[in-house]
């Protein structure tokens, strides 16, 4: 995808964010009092290596690098303290974006438990093109993750939170030239999805470098 295509994309998204589910409002200035948006991470802040990942929650290449590589990723060097790993949600659709709501409704200590149930439930929630049944979907897996419906909703209709987040991805996706999904930064260099083999030889010698 060109730069072009890209901020075309996000354009769309944003305009088609316009439709969040029912009682959202939409801000006219993303800077007069936008929300804080917080970074998402796992790991150690201070190890020598920091991978980025950029992701779609409506990706099946994302779906399938969270059920088998990351988590072996998690075990070998996150919970290790070797890396600090940091999640940086992408929307191409507007459903993406309201899996990212939803995600980050549980605060920082639930989000990566919720984000597992999204990846996981990928094909369930994202079934059909009604928009009101995959916004049903998702509080159903904010239940799961200990939500009530009201909680979910108050996420899901928060249009400032909704701008802000969809600024925030075109403002960090275009700094690192980002044009799909899933794509790493590793300590700065650019590589796409790969097999854990791959994923751990590079991590081993920027550790060693």
């Amino acid at each position: 995808m060109n730069r072009r295509d890209f901020n075309t994309r996000v354009a769309a998204t944003i305009a088609a964010a316009a439709g969040l589910p029912a009682g959202a409002t939409w801000a006219q200035d993303a800077t007069d009092g936008a929300p804080e948006i917080l970074e998402m991470s796992l790991g150690n802040p201070d190890a020598p290596v920091t991978v980025i990942e950029y992701a779609s929650f409506t990706c099946p290449h994302c779906k399938r690098f969270h059920e088998s590589t990351f988590k072996e990723l998690k075990e070998n060097y996150i919970d290790t303290g070797r890396i600090h790993f940091i999640y940086r949600e992408v929307y191409f659709d507007r459903f993406g974006l309201w899996a990212g709501m939803v995600a980050r409704c549980g605060g920082e200590e639930r989000y990566f438990g919720i984000t597992d149930l999204i990846y996981e439930q990928q094909s369930e929630w994202t079934a059909g093109d009604d928009p009101a049944m995959v916004a049903d979907n998702l509080r159903r897996i904010g239940r799961t993750a200990g939500l009530t419906d009201d909680e979910v909703n108050a996420c899901l209709q928060d249009g400032d939170k909704a701008q802000a987040l969809v600024a925030l991805y075109q403002e960090n996706a275009v700094a690192d030239d980002v044009s799909g999904t899933p794509t790493f930064i590793i300590n700065g260099d650019s590589y796409s999805n790969m097999s854990y083999a791959d994923f751990s030889r590079i991590l081993d010698e920027k550790l060693s470098g």
